[in-house]
């Protein structure tokens, strides 16, 4: 039914074949998956890089909260980051290096904003509890996504990217 397929392709012999698709296999279904990906891995940080830039003043709260000075300017700073290098992965820009930076973003602030447990004063332990846990949800969350920017800058945006047409126009 299907044309017999090759295990290892000869351009990549130096590839393990276990790490490679087979010959002729379809190449655009796992382009549009890598694209798909890097729009739901970029949503979150342009709609709160976006936030930050037009009210830093809850990120501020944060920042002053976790010890750190000069709390407004890294709010602003923080929000430029995000957007920046949100859409660098939303259009496939200069992806790996956006890739590693954002993981770092990412487990930075899991560890300096979400470890350990919340106990605010005149609230109800219940309350509290709920917060710690939720406080522990979002840390284990920027640990998963900064994993994710790890495998995509590993793996490359695909060739649904301005670096794919940025490489092709190079070699060409």
């Amino acid at each position: 039914m299907f044309p017999p397929r090759r295990l290892v392709d000869s351009e990549n012999a130096d590839i393990p074949a276990a790490n490679q698709f087979p010959t002729g296999a379809p190449r655009m279904p796992q382009n549009v998956i890598v694209l798909v990906g890097r729009v739901l891995l970029s949503i979150m940080f342009l709609v709160s890089g976006f936030g930050k830039l037009a009210d830093p003043a809850g990120t501020a709260g944060m920042i002053t909260n976790a010890g750190w000075p000069a709390a407004t300017a890294l709010a602003y700073l923080a929000g430029l980051f995000e957007t920046v290098a949100g859409l660098a992965v939303l259009v496939g820009f200069q992806t790996r290096i956006a890739s590693y930076l954002l993981a770092a973003f990412c487990l930075v602030t899991a560890f300096v904003f979400h470890s350990g447990p919340i106990n605010v004063p005149d609230f109800p332990e219940a309350a509290n509890g709920l917060l710690s846990m939720f406080n522990q949800i979002m840390m284990m969350k920027n640990i998963t996504i900064a994993g994710a920017f790890l495998v995509l800058a590993g793996f490359g945006p695909g060739a649904l990217s301005v670096d794919a047409r940025v490489g092709k126009a190079v070699a060409a």
